[in-house]
């Protein structure tokens, strides 16, 4: 089975995510504050998991994978938005991974549910 453009997008983005969530969740460790960054490294870690899942899903095209793009879209979302609110670097640069694979995964399941519709 062909991979559609959506679909290839969305696996990069999760690969892009899951590194960058990972790169902040080891530089978390070392910040001063630890005890401000714990529920950043909770996310991040969840979220790098499960965007490494949704890529291996649509990889090898499991009929699950628009469901577990949905939630790493919640999640990606969810880690964003407390990566925002931290203001090292590492923090920002991930936020915006995680809105980018967010967008992806739930442009990917639309165009999934558009076409299980038609």
């Amino acid at each position: 089975m062909e991979r559609s453009t959506q679909e290839q997008r969305c696996i990069e983005a999760c690969s892009e995510c899951a590194a960058s969530c990972e790169a902040c969740a080891e530089s978390c460790l070392h910040e001063q504050k630890l005890n401000m960054m714990v529920r950043c490294i909770e996310l991040t870690r969840d979220c790098a998991d499960t965007c490494r899942l949704a890529a291996q899903f649509m990889s090898r095209s499991s009929r699950y994978a628009a469901q577990l793009c949905q939630l790493c879209a919640e999640i990606c979302q969810a880690c964003g938005d407390e990566c925002a609110k931290h203001k090292a670097e590492h923090c920002q640069q991930c936020a915006k991974a995680c809105r980018t694979c967010a967008e992806e995964c739930s442009k990917l399941v639309t165009m999934q549910e558009v076409s299980q519709s038609a």
